[in-house]
């Protein structure tokens, strides 16, 4: 399940839902929070985390500099401090255009079905 940034979010994600959306481990996720503090979930009485959609932004931006597009730790925190309006458009830019693949390839297949 790949996020999906226009759809409507309910208010609180559990780190399980997160790991998943971004496919990625909960393990991951909790190095990512305390690597970058602006990843803050709320944590319930009993240490449980709840994230939030801004916590979900954070991280999707963090997903796209590490993961898709290979950048060290350091590297990744040093983008998003200089140029995070500019990190935003491309994560953006390149979310559109996963989508876009994923219609084409689904187009493609109900062509080949016929």
């Amino acid at each position: 399940m790949a996020w999906n940034p226009n759809k409507e979010l309910k208010l609180y994600y559990s780190i399980s839902e997160v790991a998943e959306m971004f496919d990625v481990s909960e393990t991951l996720l909790r190095y990512w929070e305390k690597e970058f503090p602006t990843i803050s979930p709320r944590k319930s009485g009993r240490n449980i985390r709840q994230y939030t959609k801004e916590d979900i932004e954070e991280i999707r931006l963090i997903h796209n500099l590490v993961k898709v597009r290979g950048m060290k730790l350091a590297a990744a925190r040093e983008s998003l401090k200089k140029n995070r309006a500019g990190v935003l458009q491309t994560t953006e830019i390149l979310d559109r255009l996963e989508w876009i693949r994923e219609e084409l390839l689904k187009i493609k297949k109900e062509l080949d079905d016929v």
